[in-house]
This record gives structure tokens, C-alpha cells and sequence, in this order.
């Protein structure tokens, strides 16, 4: 898998997908919670508004079927025989309109009940209101049989029976299956009482046609299979028994002897009517018994059903709030541990965050901070063990416990590699610099005993490169922390540092010095300044072409005193600039150097000499091209009153020179007027400055004569007559000054294990004509 993919599929941070983890299992509980809660209230809240309706309005329309089946029934009586009394029919007819009036007075109720329902009674109440024209027909039949007006009374019942079907239907299964039987008596109660209107209507004549008996005995038919075949076996409890004390009685009997004997009736008579059974009050009475009974059973039934139907809607709404409760806190548990357990394991994951930032940005830089030090570190408290547990964070907390244990091991041992390694080389160098000074001492003595032209110049050759090769070991002496033992008891001046940085370069031909401050420099900063110099003027040389001139400037400013190396090479780009600028604006460290890829150690050695004495070395463009180098020394290491000769304080013994305290440095013939350096010397005079050399003065008194120029005439012939006997015969006479000079000073000793002069004699000027050897330059990007 690509390392794009991965990214893709990842969540994002740990915290994210811990949250994430815990949310989303408790966004769906809380989901099914809701759902769940809402569902059952709602099913509770509509059963009991089911409920509510079926006992107003159902218990209504109850009501009003049974007024309308006796209406019926007396309608048909007085349709039978129009002769007899009204005052049944009329005073049913106020219980009917009473009845009626209630159901419609519902319709309020009927527009939130659910449609099936709504339609139904709707029709019941729509049918109601048409009964007036019914009714009169009854009282004077004028345009409808008797049969028709009660048909359209047995419409109406209809309806009602339906709509109390529709009632009965309600959410909960249970209780609709236990208001079927409940439908059905109500319905066979109808089809009793429209078998009592058809006999009633014909009972006075003792005959029926055979349409009517034919409708009787199908209503007959019907209501004996509807009771046998589907209320017995439905009823339950009180219901079933009730019942079946209904159809075990006398009156139930009477009316089924009755029944039987029309049903077993056949037409007399021409008009081929079928003549009933006169059986007439036997069958009223009976039927009002039953029909008594029947309506008892049927209000208490459903008085029941509506009486389990609103105790369970209560208890699905109680239920409904426990379950909601319940599941409310259930849900607040689980989001609640899961918060809890995302928090404690994204603590967990921040801490170890925090304790490997610790480590990365505290721990290890202390570490290697006090090893740098040269402190003794314990490891065992550098890198204190994590403890997350025995679980999986744990475990990465233990894998954490060995890499930073492992890392600080290593930076410890690195450190003493690192300490060893700067040990080796400034072993080293030591004792190169012992046999340096060895080398430098025997060409000083070589340098007394010769008075050869062509030998001298071998040796000062030499001798310039042995200075230059004592630079170098200062600087290893210098990468590897320590200090060079050349130091001063009294300030210098600055022209003599920096005569005696130009003498530490190989080319110092070219380099010209230009200073008009008569300033000292403080007695411990002169060894590091005339490093520091030699190295930037060694850079100039190297990277500016021959025989291009390097300008040393020395002058005061507001800042301090400032010292700028100019040469005019091929510069730099402006990152290097910068690059080169940071570099020497800190300490550099020695893992630094040793690990790069670009190795500049003259820039280490410039970058920690001046940041050891606070000095700021800026790099910038020359107007020449090349590069400028300014080295600015602050106000605290310069001294602007001369000291009085003292002598250099080393830890080895610096030997003396002759010449007096400080000797000039050698020149050749062709150029007797160079400014000389500085050489400090350990004499009992101390340090004393550096004597101005006028040419020809140190030659002999004969060959000054000869070559004193007497006119201006002699001077423009001068050249033309020089000879090489005559270069010869200045030479030795110079010589012969230079072992005089010598002879009259102490004996010089020399120290074998260091020279501490900050330039000495032996970078000498060779002649304009020589070959100067060739170093490796410092450096410079």
C-alpha cells in the first residue's frame, strides 16, 4: 500500500478516532433510543386516543343502533296495523333523536379519528338526517312500500355496525381479536332484530310472501351459522358464558321453536302466501327478553374491551417512559464511559506526547549540554522509565523506555568518542607544534650561523612556512577546545598585531596595512585577535587573484574598534553571505564540523575566537568584487594609553630574541622598507615597541657610503649600474650588521615545547624575485 493510500484512509489524529470510536456507537444508541421511545409512546398515545374515541363514540352509536332497531320494530308494528296506539313509536322515536343527536354531536371528535372511522359514521350521521322523511312515510305511506321504509332503517344500522367494525381495529392486536366477537354478537343482535321486523310486518295478516319468507329465513340461516360457527368459539371468559346462558335459556329456545316453525311453513291459500305460525306474543315476549340481554351483553363486553384497551394504553405509555428512562441512562452510561475511557487514553496518549517532546526538547539537550560541559551523566536519571500500564499504550510506553534510554546511551558515548577524538588531536598537535618550535628554533640558529645570500633566502623560506605550520597547529589546538599558550602580561599595539597576523600568511607581499589609531589591545585578547586576523587575511589571499592587493583597515567607531580585510576576488552569493554570517555569529560545535560536508575549519576556528572575546565578524560584498571581512572588537578588550615595556608571560619559557625586545622582521634587499612586524620577546625589559626600520641601516658603514645616492642624478643611474656583485656586497654588509646586532644581545634559549610570540622573525619578506611556497588556504565557500 502506497504511503499516499494510507494517508487517505487514515481518520486523522488518534484524539479524532477515540472520539469517533465513542460517538458514533453512542449517536446510534441514542438514535435507537429515540426511535424506540418515540414509537412506543406514539402506539401508546394513539391506543388511548383510540380507546377515547371507541368509548364516546363507539358507545354512542351503540346506543344509538339499539333506539334505532326498536324504532324499527315499532315502525313495523304500526305499519302491520295503523290503527293502534302511537305513543310506543313516538316516545321511541325522542330516545332515537336523543341518541342521534349525541352521535352527532361528536363530529368534533370524528375529525381526528382516522379515516376508515370517520367515513363511516360520517355516513351514519349523513343517513340520520333523512330519517324524518322516513318517518313520515311510516305515519302516511304515499310514495314507499313499508318494505323500502324499513330497509332504509336497516341502512342505517348498517352503517353503524361497520363503523363500530372500524372502531374495533385499533393498534394493539390482541384487543382487536378480542372486539371480533364482540362485532359479531352486535351483528347477530341486527340480524335478529330486521327477522323481527319482518314478522312483525306480517304478522297481523298471518300470512308472508314469498320474498319476505325468503329474507327470513336467510336472516334465520345467517345469524344461527354466525353464532354456532363464529362467536362461540371466539368468546373468552365472561363473554363465552354469558352467552351461552343467553342460548341455553327459555326465551332463546321459544324464539328458535319459532323460528323453526316458519322456516318449516309452506303457502296456503290461491295467492300462494305462506301462512305464519300464530305465535306472535309468545315470540315479542321472548324477543324482548333475549333482546334485553343481549344489550347487557354487549354494553358490559365492550365496557371491558374499552376498560383492557385504556389499561393498556396506560401501560404501553408506562412502559414507554420505564423503557425511555431506562434507555436514556443506558445511554448516558455508555457516553458517558466512553468519554471517560477516550479522555483517560487521549491523557495517556498526551503525556507520552509530552514526555517524548521532553526528551527531544529538554532531556537530550541537557544531556549533551553537561557532556559538552565535561560533566558525568547517569543514565538511569537522564532518562527516567515511563510507566503506562501493562496494555498496548503501555507497551509503547516500554518500546519509548528503551529509545530514549538507547538514545542518551548513545549520546553519552558519542560525547566520549567525541572527547577522545579532541584528546587525539590535540595530542597531536602538541606535539606538533613541539617540533615546530623545534624547527623554528634550529633555523634561528641556522639563520646566525649563515651569511650566504642564496642560503639565507632557503632559510627564511622556510622559516616563513614553519610560522605558517604553527598556525595550523593552533588551530587544532583551538577546534579542540583548548587555548594556545602563547599570552601577554601587557597590552600590544595594534599596529604590531596586526604586522604580526600579516606575517602568519604566505603571501603577506601582498597585503597592505593602513591604521593611524595608536591603540593596545588588552594582554589576554592579543593571541586570539592576531589568529583570528591572520586567518581572515590568509582567506583574503587565498580566494582574490595574484598579485591583486588585500587592504587592512583599522580604525575607531561607535561600537568598538574595527578592523575590515578587503580583498578582490570573485565574492560570494548573497546565501552564502548569510550562510557564513550565522556561522560566525555563534560558537560553532566540534560535531558540527567533523560532520560536514563542506569542512571549513578556518571559519571554526574565526567563529570561537570571537565569540570566546565577544568580537563580531560580519562578511559582506567588497566595492571591488570581492569580499570584505570586519571584524569589530568591542570597547572592553582596547586600550587607548601605551603600556610601559613589560616582558610575555607563557606557560612554557619564550625564548628571547635578539635584535632587542622586539626584532624586525627580516627583509630582503629588494625590499628593505617593509613595516615589520611584531615579535614579543621574554627579556628583562620587557616588552618594547617594535623599532621602524630606515633603509640601509642596517648595513656597513662602507657599503652605506658606497650606495648613498648623492644627487638626483646618482639615483636615476642607480639602477642601471646595479650588478650582481653589487647585490652581493649589500647582502654581506647587511649580514655583518645583523651579527653584530646579535652578538651585543643576551644568548637567546630557546623553549622546544611552544613558541608564544604572535608573529616572530621568521615570516620573513622574500625577495620580489623568489618563489613563495604554497599553504593550503584557511578556507572560504
Amino acid at each position: 500500500m502506497s504511503e499516499r493510500t494510507g494517508a487517505r484512509r487514515r481518520l486523522g489524529s488518534i484524539r479524532l478516532s477515540l472520539i469517533l470510536l465513542a460517538l458514533v456507537p453512542g449517536v446510534t444508541l441514542a438514535a435507537m433510543w429515540g426511535v424506540t421511545t418515540t414509537q412506543m409512546f406514539a402506539e401508546g398515545l394513539r391506543l388511548r386516543n383510540q380507546t377515547e374515541l371507541s368509548r364516546s363514540t363507539g358507545a354512542m352509536g351503540t346506543d344509538a343502533t339499539l333506539a334505532l332497531q326498536r324504532e324499527r320494530s315499532l315502525s313495523a308494528a304500526w305499519l302491520a296495523s295503523p290503527h293502534g296506539s302511537r305513543a310506543a313509536l313516538d316516545a321511541q322515536r325522542k330516545r332515537t333523536d336523543a341518541a342521534v343527536a349525541k352521535l352527532a354531536g361528536r363530529s368534533g371528535a370524528l375529525e381526528e379519528a382516522p379515516a376508515r372511522v370517520a367515513d363511516r359514521l360520517y355516513s351514519v350521521i349523513a343517513s340520520v338526517s333523512s330519517l324524518e322523511y322516513y318517518r313520515g312515510q311510516v305515519d302516511d305511506p304515499t310514495d314507499i312500500t313499508a318494505q323500502q321504509a324499513l330497509d332504509q332503517y336497516t341502512s342505517i344500522i348498517d352503517d353503524q355496525v361497520h363503523a363500530f367494525q372500524e372502531l374495533s381495529q385499533v393498534d394493539d392486536g390482541d384487543l382487536t381479536s378480542q372486539a371480533g366477537p364482540l362485532v359479531a354478537l352486535e351483528h347477530a343482535a341486527e340480524l335478529v332484530s330486521q327477522e323481527d321486523a319482518q314478522l312483525t310486518l306480517a304478522w297481523p295478516s298471518g300470512r308472508i310472501d314469498d320474498k319476505a319468507w325468503a329474507q327470513v329465513v336467510e336472516l334465520v340461516n345467517s345469524r344461527r351459522w354466525l353464532v354456532q360457527d363464529q362467536i362461540l368459539p371466539q368468546l373468552r371468559g365472561s363473554a363465552k358464558t354469558q352467552t351461552e346462558r343467553i342460548l341455553q335459556s327459555r326465551e332463546w329456545q321459544t324464539i328458535m321453536d319459532i323460528e323453526d316453525r316458519v322456516l318449516a311453513a309452506r303457502p296456503a291459500g290461491r295467492d300462494g302466501r305462506i301462512a305464519l305460525p300464530a305465535s306472535e306474543r309468545e315470540w315479542r315476549a321472548a324477543l324482548e327478553k333475549v333482546a334485553d340481554q343481549y344489550t347487557a351483553l354487549i354494553q358490559a363486553q365492550t365496557e371491558q374491551l374499552l376498560t383492557r384497551s385504556a389499561d393498556k394504553a396506560d401501560s404501553l405509555l408506562v412502559t414507554a417512559g420505564s423503557l425511555s428512562a431506562g434507555g436514556l441512562a443506558a445511554l448516558l452510561l455508555c457516553v458517558g464511559m466512553s468519554w471517560r475511557i477516550t479522555r483517560s487514553l487521549s491523557r495517556r496518549l498526551r503525556g507520552l506526547r509530552m514526555a517524548t517532546l521532553r526528551l527531544a526538547q529538554e532531556r537530550l539537550p541537557d544531556v549533551v549540554a553537561r557532556l559538552d560541559r565535561g560533566e558525568k551523566v547517569d543514565i538511569d536519571l537522564a532518562a527516567p522509565p515511563l510507566d503506562y500500564g501493562r496494555d498496548e499504550l503501555g507497551q509503547v510506553a516500554e518500546a519509548f523506555n528503551t529509545a530514549q534510554r538507547t538514545a542518551v546511551h548513545t549520546a553519552v558515548e558519542l560525547a566520549d568518542t567525541r572527547r577522545g577524538f579532541q584528546k587525539v588531536i590535540l595530542g597531536i598537535a602538541r606535539q606538533s607544534q613541539n617540533l615546530v618550535n623545534l624547527q623554528l628554533s634550529r633555523l634561528d640558529a641556522l639563520e646566525r650561523e649563515h651569511q650566504d645570500p642564496d642560503v639565507l633566502e632557503g632559510l627564511y623560506e622556510l622559516d616563513s612556512t614553519a610560522s605558517q605550520l604553527r598556525r595550523y597547529e593552533e588551530n587544532l589546538v583551538i577546534i579542540s577546545g583548548e587555548q594556545p599558550r602563547r599570552s601577554w602580561t601587557e597590552p600590544v599595539a595594534l599596529i604590531d598585531i596586526l604586522r604580526s597576523a600579516v606575517g602568519e600568511v604566505a603571501e603577506y607581499q601582498r597585503v597592505e596595512v593602513h591604521t593611524d589609531e595608536d591603540l593596545c589591545l588588552a594582554p589576554p585578547v592579543v593571541a586570539d585577535v592576531i589568529h583570528l586576523l591572520a586567518e581572515l587575511i590568509d582567506n583574503a589571499t587565498a580566494y582574490s587573484p595574484a598579485p591583486s592587493p588585500v587592504g587592512v583597515r583599522a580604525a575607531l567607531v561607535a561600537k568598538g574598534l574595527a578592523v575590515e580585510v578587503e580583498d578582490r576576488g570573485l565574492g560570494m552569493s548573497e546565501d552564502d553571505y548569510a550562510s557564513l554570517n550565522a556561522q560566525l555569529a555563534e560558537e560553532p560545535k566540534f560535531d558540527v564540523v567533523a560532520l560536514a560536508d563542506d569542512l571549513r575549519l578556518g571559519m571554526f576556528v574565526i567563529a570561537r575566537l570571537a565569540t570566546r572575546h565577544g568580537i563580531a565578524v560580519t562578511l559582506r560584498p567588497s566595492p571591488y568584487g570581492g569580499t570584505t571581512a570586519i571584524v569589530l572588537l568591542p570597547h572592553d578588550i582596547v586600550v587607548r594609553e601605551a603600556p610601559e615595556p613589560a616582558a610575555p608571560e607563557d606557560s612554557a619559557s619564550e625564548p628571547a630574541r635578539e635584535g632587542g625586545p622586539l626584532a624586525p622582521v627580516r627583509t630582503s634587499a629588494a625590499a628593505p622598507a617593509l613595516a615589520p612586524a611584531p615579535v614579543p620577546v621574554a627579556g628583562l625589559d620587557g616588552l618594547v615597541p617594535l623599532p621602524r626600520r630606515v633603509p640601509q641601516t642596517s648595513l656597513a658603514v662602507e657599503l652605506r657610503a658606497e650606495s648613498a645616492p648623492s644627487s638626483s642624478a646618482e639615483e636615476d643611474g642607480a639602477a642601471d649600474d646595479f650588478t650582481a656583485e653589487r647585490a652581493a656586497s649589500s647582502l654581506a654588509g647587511f649580514q655583518r650588521g645583523t651579527q653584530r646586532a646579535r652578538d651585543e644581545d643576551a644568548p637567546t634559549q630557546y623553549d622546544q615545547e611552544e613558541a608564544t610570540t604572535p608573529e616572530d622573525h621568521r615570516a620573513e619578506v622574500p625577495a620580489a624575485d623568489t618563489a613563495v611556497p604554497s599553504t593550503p588556504p584557511a578556507d572560504r565557500s
